[in-house]
């Protein structure tokens, strides 16, 4: 079978079309990749556009017509009582209609399912070395399939909890997807509450997201740089204002040059500890916590300092049972994609 698998997101869209040879149960096994590519999302009015012109350069190579498809969406997906999905994307002026497009397309059928929940189906597809393991922890035993939960901080803030189904040895994972990096920001340190005070004397009101993003970055240097004017760097300030400003702050981070840089990666990755252990203590999730997104993974050897797990586990009387969590760090940044693929493969 032919499937359409998508992942957008207000930086970036991956669009890819693979072969699913069909089994009792899909695995990345039944996966062969035929043709991908990827597009700058801004550069797109909308995502009608983007899609024609990927299929019109599958067609080109005489690719067999994709059947059906999911697209994993940065943003809130609505399933109406029809079975269409719609959805919105957060940082874009993108507005997606399934039937609409399938429709236009040619397509038996398309699903729209939120970008985490897409990462989140995706984690049974990767391979071990894909993953950098930060936390041992010990998966409990028993019955039932222990919860896990992933974030991941990138263009936003993404969440996704999943639920085990079923006995540990025929069971499977439900995904639900998760706005929760637009709740209020909540600090878990003195350093922490002077970046939410900073925050909240330009701003109404301050969200996770705010402070855990690319942009979250860039807010966190420019506190530092407020507080410690005197270690201002002229040379990081001009790579700020003339590209991409949160990748110009973890550049300069992760070099020896700019400190005041890697203070602020690593109050970044401080308050991403302080944020995971809190949907990690929410949701219970003793299966595991995974850490997604495109920025995690080019800053890993900064989770392995010590900060990030210092965070995690410093939930007062539930320190112990925070550190039994197991903890990973996706580094495949198609992990999405996979997700959207595996989704497509089950319709």
């Amino acid at each position: 079978m032919i499937i359409l698998a998508g992942d957008i997101g207000g930086t970036k869209t991956w669009l890819q079309i693979a072969n699913y040879s069909p089994s009792h149960f899909a695995t990345k096994d039944n996966f062969t990749v035929l043709f991908e590519r990827r597009y700058v999302s801004a550069q797109y009015t909308c995502f009608d556009l983007l899609l024609q012109e990927f299929l019109q350069a599958a067609q080109q190579e005489k690719l067999p017509p994709v059947i059906q498809g999911c697209i994993g969406v940065a943003g809130p997906v609505e399933n109406s009582l029809t079975g269409n999905d719609t959805a919105k994307v957060t940082n874009l002026p993108w507005k997606l209609d399934a039937q609409q497009l399938a429709t236009r397309h040619q397509l038996h059928h398309l699903y729209l399912i939120n970008d985490f929940q897409a990462i989140a189906f995706g984690l049974e597809m990767l391979a071990a070395d894909e993953t950098l393991l930060l936390q041992k922890g010990d998966v409990p035993t028993g019955e039932t399939i222990a919860p896990k939960v992933v974030i991941g901080a990138g263009t936003g803030l993404g969440q996704a909890l999943l639920v085990g189904c079923g006995e540990i040895d025929g069971g499977h994972y439900e995904v639900i997807s998760s706005e929760g990096g637009h709740a209020d920001f909540a600090p878990g340190s003195d350093e922490q509450r002077g970046l939410l005070s900073f925050l909240a004397k330009r701003q109404a009101r301050v969200s996770v997201e705010d402070v855990l993003s690319g942009r979250g970055l860039v807010n966190i240097y420019n506190y530092l740089a407020n507080k410690y004017p005197t270690e201002v760097s002229e040379t990081l300030n001009t790579a700020m204002t003339t590209g991409d400003a949160a990748a110009a702050v973890g550049k300069a981070g992760l070099s020896v040059e700019d400190s005041l840089a890697g203070r602020a990666l690593d109050l970044f990755v401080a308050v991403y500890g302080v944020q995971a252990g809190n949907f990690a203590l929410t949701c219970l999730a003793t299966g595991g916590v995974y850490i997604a997104g495109g920025i995690a993974a080019k800053i890993q050897d900064c989770f392995s300092h010590g900060t990030f797990l210092t965070a995690f586990q410093n939930k007062g009387p539930m320190q112990e049972m925070m550190k039994t969590i197991p903890v990973r760090l996706v580094l495949n940044p198609q992990v999405g994609l996979k997700g959207a693929a595996l989704v497509a493969s089950r319709q």
